[in-house]
């Protein structure tokens, strides 16, 4: 008896909110869907076009609220009511909402066959922390809209064991409901250098040089939870036993208060802004990194940690619960927020490094072959798992 593939909506984020980590995430799902389990699973991209109001008046286009009002109605309005006339149209036996933020798309589908992916509780924070988290009530109220979407979903799969932890901690969805699966790494993270992709690297950075000048790196976004403020001070710190260092920060420019504070601290010439770059030009600036930092204060998994170990880099981290799961004994941790340990930790690697001691290239060594656990296959399979136990429209 032949059965036929389930026909499953990949729901993912809006282009022009630019969130390259969710953009990833949809693009790999979909890729090793159609690869490997075509004959299980017929995948479908599902995003509607997004819809500008306010950014096409002359006078507000670029303004902050033009952009954000253009967003939520996007977002609560427009995303829902597309996706609703798509479920009405019976064309697809499961939906998968590939990040937890749009889980108010839920209150359009049939939430028995509806899967959210989680990374992170951060679109919660206003409801589980307000004292630290302080918002309107007009925006308290989209969180709990899109809470109570994640709530309805037949699976929320976390991408880390630490995320499913805290959604337990705050009873946000019985156990029973929950499935921990790791995110993947791209193919183009790995230790073997590439030619052409070196030379790409080289026109934003000049050439590498093993034995020149540090160069630290950050990878991700300016939101506070990413801790700009330990990178910039702990560089400092860096800077002072070593003035030719410096910072690489991949990911958009500073935002102006972290221009100012590296400007107080007198860093902000030896720092190279850097936007969002492709997977194998990024992968060479991995590569060529003395020492990646990652002194967030909470992840949902960690991304460019398990990136950087691929590429043989050593990593500093925050010692969080997420980021321990992920680097292991691969890492080096420091306390989240302690400036003095998080320059004499950097100090001490950078140091392991020019005299390439056994430690070093041991820690090394263990990090490559601990981002191998971390693959879009074996994610993607336990997600067509999931996918099977679904009920069939």
């Amino acid at each position: 008896m032949t059965t036929d593939p389930l026909r499953a909506a990949l729901v993912c984020d809006l282009v022009e909110e630019y969130w390259p980590s969710m953009d990833l995430f949809g693009e790999m799902i979909l890729e090793h869907l159609r690869g490997e389990h075509a004959g299980a699973v017929a995948a479908t991209r599902v995003c509607p076009p997004f819809r500008g109001r306010l950014t096409h008046w002359p006078l507000v286009r670029g303004r902050r609220l033009a952009r954000n009002t253009d967003r939520l109605l996007n977002r609560f309005w427009d995303y829902p009511r597309a996706l609703g006339r798509l479920a009405r149209q019976g064309g697809f036996d499961l939906f998968h909402i590939i990040d937890h933020s749009y889980s108010q798309l839920v209150h359009a589908l049939p939430p028995d066959r509806t899967v959210v992916t989680c990374h992170d509780l951060d679109t919660f924070r206003c409801l589980l922390d307000p004292a630290h988290e302080p918002r309107p009530r007009w925006f308290r109220a989209l969180a709990q809209r899109t809470l109570a979407g994640l709530q309805k979903a037949a699976v929320v799969i976390c991408d880390s064991e630490a995320t499913r932890s805290a959604v337990r901690a705050h009873d946000l969805v019985p156990e029973s409901r929950l499935r921990t699966v790791y995110a993947g790494i791209a193919p183009e993270f790995k230790a073997d250098a590439n030619t052409t992709d070196d030379a790409a690297a080289a026109r934003l950075l000049g050439p590498a040089d093993p034995h020149g000048p540090p160069e630290l790196l950050h990878v991700g976004s300016n939101i506070p939870r990413k801790r700009i403020d330990v990178l910039l001070e702990t560089f400092a710190a860096v800077r002072r036993a070593r003035p030719d260092a410096r910072l690489i920060k991949v990911g958009g420019p500073l935002e102006p208060n972290q221009n100012r504070h590296a400007r107080a601290l007198g860093i902000a010439d030896a720092i190279v802004a850097l936007p969002f770059l492709n997977r194998a030009t990024l992968a060479v600036v991995y590569r060529r990194a003395t020492l990646v930092l990652q002194p967030s204060a909470a992840e949902g998994f960690g991304l460019p940690l398990a990136e950087a170990l691929a590429c043989g880099a050593a990593v500093l981290a925050s010692d969080i619960p997420v980021l321990r799961e992920i680097g292991g004994d691969a890492v080096v941790y420091c306390p989240p927020g302690d400036t003095p340990a998080w320059a004499r930790a950097a100090l001490e690697l950078l140091d392991q490094r020019q005299a390439q001691t056994e430690t070093w290239l041991a820690r090394r060594a263990a990090g490559i072959a601990r981002s191998t656990r971390f693959t879009w296959s074996a994610h993607v399979k336990q997600v067509v798992d999931i996918y099977a136990g679904l009920p069939r429209d």
